[in-house]
């Protein structure tokens, strides 16, 4: 393929056909500026047609299908935390007498400082400041200068941990932990097979709490070596690309992710559910969310805060200590911190989790356990 610049309103000097400068390398377009061949209504000739060159005013506009795929490109979480930090920025500005947009260096900063007087933890001011900085970007406003918001951010960060305020992490829930948690989680119930169902699956997924509950039943594959389980979005992949993560068989029934699986998919496929949700909700009555008569509210699909709570109310009923700090993303830390403690090379925990390979956090569980591994204090005689 061959590309010339040709201008319909050659300027002087220059040979106005297509021909006249010889042939030009596939993909290289003559040298001109924007300025030049709007001013000259400059055309590309492609395989012999002549294309307008110059910008025509629908060209400045995205269409309808494009803003509304625009709009849906961030998570629905980063969405909703935006939102509301747009609110409370705007009624802050009308407040103080402040314009939102263009925002001047005082402006962040002191909406900074108006945060930090709240309250607010480190990083949601952050995200807030993120906020109004985004909001910019699509007014094509050029950014203020963030070095006062950044200070007194940074200040109030210092500020924040010295008062005592740390952020408390989910406890890991390792093997060990987890052969409790099922211990005490009914195995001959509809709530206690779908229960253990959730807490091995996502111990051998690692699996984040969105991606557990946006599994279906279509994205699941059963194998001679176990299963293949298809992640069609995660947190590390907003472009939806999918992933599809191996499960295999476990060594012990109890902990085994397929047999525990296997046990769930037959208990939906009695009440005539082979497709859709996975992990569903279940009434008082025992009815899975879906089935005729069921009587609970909302999709059927477990939300977050409901795995949460399947976590927690194993340990509970299991007595662990601090029952309540436990959540669903100790399945993700523990499945990690188990695989650090077995040796399990880092890049190979971060593909199975679904981590980047320089994540921070998939580091920071192995330095966890490395920490007490050949501890050098070890050797000192205490």
């Amino acid at each position: 393929m061959t590309l010339k610049r040709q201008d319909t309103d050659a300027a002087p000097g220059l040979d106005a056909s297509p021909t006249a400068p010889g042939p030009v390398p596939s993909g290289v377009l003559a040298p001109r500026s924007v300025e030049h061949t709007a001013a000259t209504g400059g055309a590309i000739v492609l395989d012999g047609v002549l294309i307008p060159g110059a910008l025509r005013p629908a060209d400045e506009h995205l269409t309808e299908d494009a803003e509304r795929l625009i709009a849906a490109a961030p998570a629905a979480n980063t969405t909703r935390a935006y939102a509301r930090a747009w609110t409370d920025y705007l009624s802050w500005c009308t407040a103080t007498g402040r314009t939102p947009l263009p925002a001047t260096a005082a402006t962040l900063a002191s909406f900074v400082a108006e945060l930090a007087g709240r309250g607010l933890a480190p990083a949601s001011i952050d995200q807030a400041l993120a906020c109004v900085l985004s909001a910019h970007g699509k007014a094509n406003l050029a950014k203020p200068h963030t070095t006062a918001a950044r200070d007194a951010l940074r200040a109030h960060r210092r500020a924040w941990a010295e008062a005592g305020n740390t952020v408390r992490k989910a406890p890991p829930i390792t093997v060990e932990i987890l052969r409790r948690l099922l211990e005490h989680t009914p195995d001959d119930t509809v709530v206690g097979i779908r229960d253990r169902a959730a807490l091995v699956l996502g111990f051998a997924l690692m699996g984040r709490r969105s991606e557990l509950a946006a599994l279906d039943c279509e994205h699941l594959t059963l194998l001679r070596q176990g299963l293949e389980v298809f992640i069609p979005m995660s947190k590390t992949d907003q472009d939806a690309a999918g992933a599809t993560v191996a499960v295999p068989y476990g060594s012990h029934l109890a902990t085994c992710p397929v047999r525990s699986i296997q046990a769930w998919l037959a208990v939906l496929a009695e009440h005539g559910i082979t497709t859709g949700a996975l992990l569903r909700p279940i009434d008082r009555f025992g009815r899975i969310g879906g089935t005729p008569g069921w009587a609970g509210r909302g999709g059927l699909r477990l939300s977050g805060v409901a795995l949460n709570t399947i976590v927690k109310d194993a340990a509970r009923r299991a007595g662990l200590p601090d029952a309540e700090r436990y959540s669903a993303h100790g399945l993700r830390a523990g499945g990690a911190t188990t695989l650090a403690e077995a040796n399990v090379p880092t890049g190979k925990i971060a593909e199975q989790g679904r981590w980047k390979p320089t994540s921070p956090t998939v580091h920071g569980y192995v330095r966890a356990v490395d920490r007490w591994k050949d501890n050098p204090m070890t050797k000192a005689g205490l």
